[in-house]
């Protein structure tokens, strides 16, 4: 397929479909399109054949009925190697259409408008376009489908190569259209499920799978990303790779952690821990401070943030190398600086805050686990100061920011804090004093001082061991939830190298 005589193009979202229809033009291929999409690329000076001309007959009910005509899904669902097919067609009059792109009208994002109407959300349902959809993608053999704008530039390229379009290619992008029309249809579905009665924001386990990936975590392992429900974030890949299984996993465990800290805020995660996390006065500021906590471990590293990547944002991020950043949006010199590191994933985040957060689930060799998310850190309110010195109101703020990102470090999980930034972080030992000591040395490798630091700890200190060594390298604060049957022999400890110690009286552990 290197070249397409006719194309449909009907989509919600117009992203690069204007720079794609003029592309296809100068190549030679007729567009036929409807509606919105229509008026944009007329507006635009591109050729466009209305659809009405195509089917005779005009947009009718609202705009329900476009596409559906024969003169439209017999011109994809034809067979070119089937001489009866092609028969019926020039006894018809119907013309070959060889590339379908369509993308369906918004309907999750309607359901995520506060106060969208029940009749806004029916009419939100697209039919149309997932029948063009479908039909194209079960004609791979001779019909090319695009749904997702981040595809039209490799799409082009694919087309001008001297391979072409081919057979491989096609299959691809079918398996993709079907992926991307079961979640769509599974978005429906759960709404309707809430509709009659059951919770709107429910996590469906029967989920829907949304990319079928390279692999697992080895390359191994088959993997797939399944997506159920209305998801409390999407993640929406701009440009680079494609996402793997591991890319996946820290990037939400990067934007759990980030969406937990005070704006500006950054977290950088590498292999399910944060290597580094800050608040600061801007997105800059807090990506630096984040950064600094242990540079070594953020090569190769998923950056999150909490607002959009700007141009200053970009220019030193293009200087490591990251496996991912993502935020809720980039400007476009951002883009234009990022887009030189080809490999570099660019994820936007948008967040639905009335969906029910989904449960953790973990697979056994006898069943599975499931347990409620660990809720978000309600604040200091319900701590209690244990030890005879208080913390300064400094330390206070230091304290809550260690305590939200401690919850995000696999156990034992020790993070060290000043200026509500790490400055050590200790994870996934054995021993809490082998995390502490772990935290220590992280600090002093990145050039750090943890005198005045805060220490806070997922658990309770079983012994005084961890404390005394928080103490002998100056940390004036210790944060943990208690519980241990040596409480009272640990604050002994800490009241006695003048340490305060909070007692948070809830844990958090993460295995």
């Amino acid at each position: 397929m290197k070249k397409i005589e006719k194309a449909i193009l009907s989509v919600s979202d117009k992203e690069g479909i204007v720079p794609l229809a003029r592309a296809l033009v100068e190549g030679g291929t007729e567009i036929i399109s409807t509606g919105g999409t229509a008026r944009l690329l007329r507006d635009n000076r591109i050729s466009v054949s209305p659809i009405d001309e195509v089917t005779g007959f005009p947009e009718m009910l609202g705009g329900r009925v476009r596409t559906l005509h024969p003169n439209v899904f017999g011109g994809i669902l034809g067979r070119r190697a089937v001489p009866s097919d092609i028969n019926e067609m020039k006894e018809h009059g119907i013309g070959a259409i060889s590339l379908v792109v369509v993308n369906f009208y918004p309907f999750e994002e309607t359901l995520a408008r506060r106060g969208a109407t029940e009749e806004e959300i029916i009419e939100s349902i697209d039919i149309g376009g997932p029948s063009l959809l479908r039909a194209a993608a079960k004609s791979f053999a001779d019909v090319a489908v695009l749904h997702d704008p981040a595809r039209y530039e490799d799409f082009l390229g694919r087309l001008r190569s001297e391979e072409g379009v081919n057979l491989t290619c096609r299959r691809e992008l079918a398996a993709s259209a079907f992926r991307y029309v079961a979640r769509y249809d599974e978005a429906i579905r759960a709404w309707f499920d809430g509709a009659v009665g059951s919770s709107p924001g429910r996590f469906h386990l029967s989920g829907t799978v949304r990319q079928s990936l390279r692999y697992g975590e080895n390359p191994h392992q088959k993997a797939a990303w399944y997506t159920g429900g209305r998801p409390a974030a999407r993640y929406r890949c701009l440009q680079g790779k494609e996402l793997s299984y591991n890319n996946l996993s820290d990037l939400d465990s990067a934007w759990r952690a980030v969406s937990e800290l005070d704006k500006p805020a950054a977290v950088i995660v590498k292999h399910g821990n944060p290597c580094g996390a800050a608040e600061g006065t801007d997105l800059l500021a807090a990506y630096r401070a984040a950064l600094r906590c242990d540079s070594l471990s953020a090569f190769g590293g998923i950056v999150a943030v909490t607002g959009e990547v700007e141009e200053d944002l970009a220019a030193e991020m293009k200087e490591l190398f990251l496996e991912v950043v993502a935020a809720p949006s980039f400007s476009d010199p951002a883009l234009a600086i990022l887009a030189k590191k080809k490999r570099l994933r660019l994820v936007t985040v948008s967040v639905d805050p009335s969906a029910a957060a989904p449960p953790e689930i973990r697979v056994l060799a006898d069943g599975f686990l499931v347990q409620e998310p660990d809720p978000p850190i309600p604040g200091p309110a319900a701590w209690k100061v244990a030890s005879k010195r208080k913390p300064s109101k400094e330390e206070w703020e230091d304290a809550l920011f260690a305590w939200k990102v401690v919850k995000h470090v696999r156990s034992n999980a020790i993070v060290l804090a000043r200026e509500r930034r790490t400055v050590g972080i200790g994870a996934g030992q054995m021993s809490r004093v082998d995390s502490t000591l772990l935290a220590l040395e992280k600090a002093k490798r990145s050039g750090l001082s943890v005198r005045g630091a805060v220490l806070a700890s997922d658990g309770f200190f079983p012994f005084p061991d961890a404390v005394e060594k928080a103490a002998e390298e100056g940390i004036t604060l210790l944060v943990q939830p208690g519980g241990s049957i040596r409480d009272d022999e640990v604050l002994a400890e800490a009241d006695r190298l003048g340490v305060a110690m909070i007692r948070t009286g809830t844990r958090h552990f993460r295995h």
